[in-house]
């Protein structure tokens, strides 16, 4: 560990934010160049090189533009910036921890992994509803709650107390977050929504029963007894409500003074509201004018919906990338952080980065950072996800006779043409790369349970038997968030005027509803995290005793014994299992970066996760497949072996396969019982030296396997000693 202190750093090949720069732009021309300047290295380290989730949302603020087109009075929603079109009439919205759609993802995640629930069995819909404006407004209150507990403390203090000063930052930034909304109509739509409904139906008890018209009253005695509620005196309010009067009215005048400043173009209706819903006053005005308020209602709730709609199906796939990035930093669950996995996401597009006039500067940087004796840069891992997977059998409908899925065009894939071009720069390099296919139904766990992975072998087929199979490592079948058929979001009900007042229909159309249409995570993501992940002898150790903290997991084995029920993925398992037929089908061909949802158990625990099955290369062996391990181990003494005999110098290549016990064969064979050792049990290294050709052959035996191993001599001066 102190001559490789890293293993698992990770490049991501995708484009998050077009907006901010990516690897290309960065490394710009190469022409007459090898290598990249440190400087180069550092800047490229800044902008691009992410070690934690939050940092990625920090550096990249993945965001989605949105603008109103006044013909077809709709919200367009685009995740490129749109040219042409000025910028105060763009909205900008960030999808970070505070998006109401992410944030309902992430709970969706971590309640399902705490129920260890299957698909089949969870209760989605009750998460689902965290977008609808009676949750959001819900957000909003403990918000509110926050702001005016602060605001009370706040008051109570001298001027100059540094913990006045201390409470007013808070609120500060609390008045930021709240006041980001005001000039953005569609955040402000669930509040108008959620205000009206306060108003109109302030009367029923519950959303069943008509509103009748309220007149705040007071509990009496009358004069021969009899309990009476009178209308209470509109001059005199009672004590209760004097107790918090002056803090809301105060704090009901910083909200309006902070509108008026703020806002571009204020509006009375939309002040009032902003004040209504983060100071309400005691005062409750009843002269409501009901037709024109229910109206407001369902225009409002119509267009919610319809903004909502168009905003999930532009922001999905954006999404997805972004949970996709959580997921690969969630596998490192580890109380003692060791060997920190770390991102280095290309911002372009795959297609983008493997273009002709592209591919020297992505070889300039790999040759930069995987070609030198200092190893805190190099680059061991690749994320390609989303290549595309067309599969046959669907027949054409020439007439609809019923109404079916719209055809929407396809989100860009990553084309199998380009992941070709890309292995073939990076095997140089020695970058083992994790890909995956486009997510929706077909590449799921429960499509793989019944149509097996046939389909996969398959479309893999043009990546075998090539010099860089052993570089390419198909993860199957993609995770599932929200499956298609339970993505369904009940925004809520169309309002109707009755002769009481006004009440929410009860008929089925008039209930609004919108469809996510299913998120995934690709398994490129979740197969390199848990790879990076246990690089760290930090994160080995805490599932086996007999860990090394000398040795990264290079030769960890996550298919042995009951490894991989040790080392389990962060995944809630989404079913049942696969059927013995479809096991066997897997064990005969062992192809791929398998996940299992198998029910299991170790020492009479439950396993409640989804872990790993097979961990394959696309590098044909006997038995199918080659684990990826055995590249790994090999990079990894390769480097150590460049690195120890000064360029594969002649006479220390002898010195380090020698038996002194202080080469480094020697070394590596006497710590042989650790489940990191470089050399375990079964395993032997050979060199041969070709003088003629100035080669060395080394043979590295795993269980019996060979795997060879060719470096370069660099010849001495001096003759040697054998």
């Amino acid at each position: 560990m102190d001559i490789i202190n890293q293993t698992n750093r990770t490049m991501l090949f995708e484009e998050i934010n077009p907006e901010k720069l990516d690897l290309i732009t960065i490394v710009g021309d190469v022409k007459g160049i090898d290598s990249l300047s440190d400087d180069k290295i550092k800047e490229i380290n800044s902008q691009l090189l992410v070690r934690s989730f939050d940092e990625f949302l920090d550096k990249f603020s993945p965001t989605v533009y949105s603008f109103f087109n006044a013909a077809n009075q709709k919200v367009v929603y685009t995740l490129k910036k749109p040219e042409g079109i000025a910028e105060e009439a763009i909205s900008e919205i960030r999808i970070d921890q505070h998006n109401d759609f992410l944030k309902m993802l992430f709970t969706l995640i971590d309640t399902k992994r705490s129920q260890g629930m299957t698909n089949v069995d969870f209760k989605f819909e009750h998460l689902l509803d965290m977008i609808s404006p009676k949750k959001v407004m819900d957000d909003i209150r403990q918000v509110r709650k926050e702001i005016h507990y602060l605001y009370g403390q706040y008051e109570k203090l001298d001027e100059e107390d540094p913990k006045k000063l201390d409470l007013g930052d808070k609120l500060n930034a609390m008045f930021e977050e709240a006041s980001a909304n005001y000039n953005n109509v569609m955040a402000m739509l669930p509040l108008a929504i959620e205000d009206i409904k306060t108003r109109l139906l302030l009367g029923s008890s519950n959303e069943e029963s008509d509103a009748e018209a309220v007149q705040i009253g007071m509990l009496t005695i009358g004069e021969s007894g009899e309990l009476k509620i009178i209308e209470a005196p509109k001059g005199d309010s009672t004590e209760l409500v004097l107790l918090d009067e002056s803090s809301s009215n105060g704090l009901a005048t910083v909200f309006e003074d902070d509108y008026n400043s703020i806002t571009e173009s204020p509006s009375g209706y939309v002040k009032d509201l902003v004040v209504r819903t983060f100071s309400p006053l005691p005062a409750v005005s009843t002269e409501v004018n009901l037709e024109t308020e229910v109206q407001n209602y369902n225009t409002y709730l119509e267009f919610y919906k319809t903004a909502k709609d168009d905003f999930v199906k532009t922001v999905k796939p954006l999404v997805e990338k972004i949970l996709g990035v959580k997921m690969y930093f969630d596998q490192y669950a580890v109380k003692n952080k060791g060997m920190a996995p770390s991102l280095l996401v290309t911002n372009t597009k795959l297609d983008m980065t493997v273009k002709s006039a592209n591919i020297p500067r992505l070889e300039t940087y790999l040759n930069t950072v995987n070609s030198k004796n200092d190893f805190s840069d190099t680059i061991w891992f690749g994320i390609v996800p989303s290549v595309e997977l067309e599969t046959a059998g669907k027949v054409k409908v020439t007439r609809e006779r019923f109404r079916g899925n719209e055809k929407i065009a396809k989100q860009d894939g990553n084309t199998m043409e380009s992941l070709s071009m890309l292995m073939q720069v990076v095997k140089d390099f020695k970058v083992q790369i994790f890909f995956s296919f486009e997510s929706g139904e077909e590449t799921t766990f429960n499509n793989m349970a019944t149509a097996g992975i046939d389909k996969y072998i398959d479309k893999c087929a043009p990546l075998i038997r090539k010099e860089y199979s052993e570089y390419a490592i198909p993860c199957i079948p993609n995770f599932t968030v929200i499956p298609k058929e339970k993505s369904g979001v009940i925004i809520d009900s169309r309002m109707v005027q009755t002769e009481n007042g006004a009440q929410l229909s009860k008929e089925k159309e008039d209930i609004l509803k919108l469809w996510i249409e299913g998120v995934y995570v690709g398994a490129s993501y979740v197969a390199a995290g848990i790879v990076s992940a246990y690089q760290c002898p930090e994160y080995l150790k805490e599932s086996f005793k007999n860990t090394s903290k000398e040795f990264p997991g290079v030769r960890f084995d996550i298919e042995a014994g009951e490894n991989s029920l040790r080392a389990v993925t962060t995944m809630a398992k989404e079913i049942t299992g696969f059927t013995n037929t479809i096991k066997d089908s897997i064990n005969r061909k062992n192809f791929g970066f398998i996940f299992s949802s198998e029910n299991a158990q170790l020492q009479g625990k439950d396993i409640r996760r989804i872990t790993v099955y097979k961990a394959r290369s696309l590098a044909a062996s006997e038995d199918g497949f080659d684990s990826i391990y055995k590249t790994l181990v090999s990079t990894y003494i390769e480097r150590i072996l460049r690195f120890q005999t000064a360029d594969f110098k002649h006479e220390n290549i002898i010195k380090f396969f020698s038996n002194n016990p202080s080469s480094q064969k020697s070394m590596w064979l006497a710590k042989r019982g650790f489940i990191n050792s470089i050399i375990h049990d079964g395993d032997d290294m050979n060199y041969v030296i070709d003088e003629k050709n100035n080669l060395c052959h080394i043979d590295l035996i795993y269980n019996g396997n060979v795997k060879n191993l060719e470096v370069m001599i660099t010849k001495g001066t001096s003759p040697v000693k054998a």
